[in-house]
C-alpha cells in the first residue's frame, strides 16, 4: 500500500507545481563539469565543448510497466533513473545529466512523491549525474515517470548496433534471466495475499532474483573496464526486452548472423532454482524474460585473450555471415532459430 494511515499526508495542492518542484529538488547537487545551469530557469544549459552527446528517453507507466503494490515509489525512482542509464552505457558513454518528469492523480500525498524522488536522488548521486529539470503534472491514470538522459563519449570511443562482423565474439554481462523470475515471484506472492491479507511471504530464498528486478543497476562499471581492457567493442545494446531481441538488433543493424551456444549463457543458481520450482525452461526465461540491464556486445577475436579471465564478461557466441541466419546452438547441438520473444509493451493482453 501507498500510505500509512499512521504517517503525515500533505495533499500536493498545498504545495502547487512550481512550489512542489522547489521541495522535490532542493537537495538535488551539481557534480558535473558540464552541467553551467540546472534546476531554475527556463531551461538548463550544458557545455560538453569537444565530446560528441547521446541522449535517450524512457517513459514508465503504472499498470504497464510496474505495480505499486510490490514495488517500493524508493525503487521505483531509482529504477527509472537505472533504465535510461543503461542505454547511455550501451553507447560506451558516460553518464552526465538526467531530467525527470511525472504526472500523478490525488491518490499520491507529498509523502508518496518525496519516497520517489528519494530513490532518483539516490540513483543520482550513486551514478554521479546531475538531476537538471523536468516536469511535473496531474494524471487521472495513476502515476507516469518519464526520465531522459544525456552523456558524452568521444568520436573514437561511441559504439553503436551496427559494428559486428562476420566472427566476431558475442560477449554479455553479468547473468541473465534474473528480473523475470523475480517477477514471476512477486506476482505470486500478490495473488497469495489477494486470498490471505495476514500472511507473510518469506522472500528470502529470492533475494537476489527480487532485486534484479525492484533495483537493478546500470553496467557503468563495464564502459570503465572495457577502457581499461583496451578493448571497444564492434556493437553494444542493453538488455531490456529479452536476449533473443536484444541479438536480432544487433544481427539487423549489423547484417550479420549469429551462433549463440545454450550452454554458455551464464545463470545465476537462484534463477535456476526458482525456474525448477516454476516448472519453468531457464533458457526460454533467460532468451525472453528482459529488464536484466546488463550489456551485450561483439569484440573481434583478437581482443579475446584482453576478456577471458574476466568473471563480468562471458562469450555467448560468435557471429556469421548474414545468409547463416540467428541460431541457438541447443545443449543437444541442434541449431534452432532465434526469433524476438521478448517483452513487447504493445501487444495484446491475451
Amino acid at each position: 500500500m501507498i500510505e500509512d494511515k499512521n504517517q503525515q499526508r500533505t495533499e500536493l495542492s498545498q504545495l502547487g507545481e512550481f512550489g512542489l518542484i522547489d521541495h522535490l529538488t532542493k537537495h538535488f547537487e551539481i557534480k558535473q563539469e558540464t552541467t553551467i545551469k540546472g534546476i531554475g530557469d527556463d531551461a538548463a544549459v550544458l557545455d560538453f565543448k569537444d565530446k560528441q552527446v547521446v541522449v535517450t528517453t524512457d517513459l514508465l507507466v503504472e499498470g504497464v510497466h510496474f505495480d505499486l503494490s510490490y514495488m517500493p515509489l524508493k525503487h521505483l525512482g531509482y529504477k527509472a533513473v537505472v533504465v535510461n542509464l543503461s542505454d547511455v552505457f550501451a553507447m560506451n558513454a558516460q553518464a552526465t545529466q538526467i531530467t525527470v518528469s511525472i504526472a500523478m492523480s490525488n491518490r499520491f500525498p507529498l509523502e508518496a512523491i518525496e519516497e520517489l524522488y528519494a530513490g532518483i536522488e539516490t540513483a543520482a548521486k550513486t551514478y554521479g549525474i546531475d538531476v537538471i529539470g523536468g516536469d511535473t503534472t496531474s494524471s487521472t491514470t495513476g502515476l507516469l515517470i518519464s526520465v531522459t538522459a544525456l552523456g558524452t563519449v568521444s568520436k573514437d570511443d561511441v559504439v553503436y548496433r551496427n559494428g559486428a562482423k562476420p566472427n566476431d565474439l558475442l560477449v554479455v554481462t553479468g547473468d541473465i534471466g534474473g528480473a523475470y523470475m523475480g517477477l514471476q515471484v512477486l506476482e505470486r506472492e500478490k495473488e497469495v495475499f489477494k486470498v490471505n491479507p495476514n500472511s507473510q511471504p518469506d522472500l528470502e530464498p529470492y533475494s537476489y532474483i527480487i532485486e534484479r528486478q525492484l533495483k537493478p543497476e546500470a553496467r557503468q562499471d563495464i564502459v570503465k573496464l572495457l577502457k581499461e581492457l583496451d578493448v571497444k567493442p564492434t556493437a553494444m545494446i542493453d538488455i531490456s526486452d529479452g536476449l533473443s531481441s536484444e541479438i536480432i538488433h544487433l544481427c539487423k543493424q549489423s547484417k550479420v548472423g549469429c551462433d549463440l551456444y545454450e550452454t554458455k549463457i551464464p545463470l545465476d543458481p537462484q534463477f535456476i532454482s526458482t525456474c525448477e520450482e516454476f516448472d519453468i525452461d531457464g533458457t526460454t526465461v533467460a532468451l525472453s524474460g528482459g529488464e536484466d540491464y546488463e550489456l551485450l556486445f561483439t569484440i573481434s577475436q583478437a581482443d579475446f585473450p584482453k576478456i577471458k579471465a574476466n568473471p563480468n564478461l562471458t562469450v555467448i557466441g560468435f557471429m556469421t555471415e548474414e545468409a547463416a541466419g540467428m541460431h541457438l546452438v541447443t545443449r543437444a547441438e541442434t541449431k534452432i532459430p532465434i526469433t524476438a520473444q521478448g517483452w513487447n509493451a504493445l501487444s495484446k493482453e491475451e
